[in-house]
């Protein structure tokens, strides 16, 4: 038999079929197909997905063809059986589209999905279909992700048209997509803007990664960023220093981040308090006012999200989670609303901005602009209020996502360039930066050890593995209470870990930083625990006040040892690389002292 090829500087395959030679390519511009002009299985000569081929798109194809397997192409005895243009599914992201659609009930959907995953993902469905779960995480292609905000037809075709060129290209990590941009923005998009705002997309929402008008605080923190910075071309790609010297500035006065792109849901009625408690690890019967983050998990344990819901009134919570899982987490928790109407749910995401004051100065900008005592004794962690901030009615809720004192200030979207206005004006005094998603959900998070949904948190870990069993098990009942209880009770296979790489010199003398998804070794071997789960990096990125650069990863519970030496694997090298945590004690501020101050 002859083996598959493929040529990946030509975008080419040629594999055996049957008797016959195959030669498949990708290398020729898209060619987009409406689903109205695909003929019908009676009108099709061979299929409704394989109609006649574009005979000039293939002509390159064909050279560069006939230049590795001439002896078989260039045969005039060789003749040609079918000439086809093959369809293919192409999704907005190039993920498949996987799981129950939220909008009608019992219709689920197994889409865009290529011929080597199919197995696996049919075998995944059909274990989610029949008891709640699967064995592997499919979170990152539920069906449900682009349902508020990219399912038009042009939306559809521009992401597809550019995702072509992805599928046989070097795509890196962090590599934004470029068509259909901006299409969801938030009200202080244009405020941003004008401070050399330079935006990612998550959930379609352009949220400042770095702040180019921020590039005096690399030379400010000069000595303080020695080491951390990234010469490397492609470790640097899509990353700037600028994220390392506005983290260094939010620790030392006060930054102000805004819009993180949250999704908010509002559950209402006479049932919401138990509805509650049934979604949740965390205990919802509280105070009106207090914050409670918690997991919320499957039948089997596994994340299925984690998130905050604050208790706004005696029969109303909010539900704070990330923006781009509005979607799948809006199904979810509508799959389980009551059948008697009990709780209504309210998507509020478009209704509401969301502006983050933190840092050791954040009470001295936002108290003298505020009719409310913003006072440590007045305004305690883990509770939210309605505040006046100038002009501006707004909800606070003093939370950190990177482990300094501050609050998220929520307004009216109407309100919000009136509302950053007045922060922003109220700290000039005090210095006051806007800073990116960079430090926010990178570089502050990992310095705290926090998790985040998609990384460190998916289906096939859970609470007791990724160390967030402190609420312990609740009275009430909830989805997944028998698995998480057992989890606390029994010897766990995996802890996720906090590690820092000890020397970052490749074989040429480069420095290297790590980005995602590398294996963790030990000598030279991979790690995998008794479950059969390799460890790999679930986040990387350099923590700035500790000197570091972080990864986070999942080690068999024999590796999960603080000191522990091991290695990374990066670019086909090893880095070593040492234990700083086992288990979610930050390695920051590890007594929350700035939170709390």
């Amino acid at each position: 038999s002859f083996p598959v090829v493929r040529d990946m500087d030509t975008q080419m395959y040629e594999r055996q079929h049957g008797n016959d030679m195959e030669v498949g390519s990708y290398q020729h511009r898209p060619i987009l197909w409406d689903v109205e002009d695909i003929p019908s299985i009676d009108e099709a000569p061979l299929s409704p997905t394989q109609p006649p081929l574009t005979d000039d798109a293939f002509e390159q194809s064909m050279e560069n063809a006939l230049e590795i397997v001439p002896e078989l192409l260039d045969d005039p005895e060789a003749g040609v059986r079918h000439e086809i243009d093959g369809l293919l599914s192409v999704t907005p992201d190039g993920a498949p589209l996987l799981g129950p659609l939220q909008d009608v009930e019992g219709l689920w959907s197994a889409a865009a999905v290529w011929i080597k995953e199919a197995p696996a993902i049919g075998e995944a469905l059909a274990q989610w279909m029949t008891r709640g779960w699967s064995d592997i995480d499919l979170h990152s292609s539920n069906v449900n992700r682009f349902k508020e905000w990219g399912t038009s037809r042009e939306f559809v075709k521009d992401r597809a048209h550019e995702g072509y060129r992805k599928i046989y290209g070097i795509v890196h990590p962090r590599e934004q997509w470029q068509s259909s941009r901006p299409l969801r923005t938030s009200a202080f998009y244009h405020r941003q803007d004008d401070l050399d705002a330079r935006f990612f997309q998550a959930g379609g929402w352009e949220r400042p990664q770095w702040y180019d008008s921020n590039e005096d605080l690399v030379r400010r923190y000069n000595e303080e960023l020695d080491g951390l910075l990234r010469a490397n071309e492609w470790d640097s790609r899509w990353w700037s220093p600028v994220i390392l010297g506005e983290h260094l500035h939010m620790r030392d006065k006060v930054a102000m981040v805004g819009d993180m792109g949250f999704a908010i849901f509002d559950l209402l009625g006479p049932g919401a308090t138990e509805y509650a408690e049934k979604m949740a690890v965390g205990r919802m019967d509280v105070d009106v006012g207090k914050s409670v983050y918690t997991p919320v998990l499957a039948p089997n344990g596994g994340f299925v999200s984690d998130l905050s819901i604050v208790r706004m009134g005696e029969n109303h919570y909010r539900v704070i989670t990330g923006g781009s899982v509005q979607g799948p987490d809006k199904a979810h928790f509508r799959s389980h609303l009551p059948e008697d109407g009990s709780v209504q749910l309210v998507d509020r995401s478009s209704q509401l901005c969301t502006l983050g004051v933190w840092g050791p100065d954040a009470r001295d900008v936002v108290d003298p602009v505020t009719e409310e005592d913003m006072s440590h004794e007045a305004f305690a962690p883990y509770t939210a209020q309605h505040v006046t901030i100038g002009e501006v009615d707004a909800w606070a809720l003093r939370i950190s996502y990177v482990g300094e004192q501050g609050w998220e200030i929520y307004a009216p979207m109407d309100q919000a360039e009136r509302l950053w206005d007045t922060i922003y004006e109220a700290g000039q005094d005090h210095d006051i930066r806007p800073v990116g998603m960079g430090v926010y959900g990178t570089t502050g998070r990992m310095e705290k050890g926090y998790r985040l949904y998609g990384h460190e948190l998916e289906l096939e870990y859970t609470p007791a593995e990724a160390g967030l069993t402190f609420h312990g098990v609740k009275d009430a009942d909830f989805v997944g209470k028998e698995a998480y209880a057992a989890g606390i009770d029994e010897e766990n296979a995996a802890t996720l870990c906090t590690l820092s790489v000890d020397d970052h010199r490749s074989e040429d003398g480069d420095r290297r930083f790590m980005l995602g998804n590398e294996p963790i070794l030990d000598d030279g071997e991979v790690l995998v625990d008794d479950e059969g789960r390799r460890s790999y990096v679930t986040s990387a990125g350099t923590g700035p006040t500790v000197g570091k650069h972080l990864l986070m990863a999942y080690l068999p519970r024999e590796y999960a040892e603080e000191g522990r030496s091991l290695q990374v694997e990066y670019m086909g090298e090893q880095y070593p690389v040492t234990v700083e945590v086992a288990g979610s004690r930050p390695l920051f501020d590890p007594e929350n002292e700035r939170i709390r101050s």
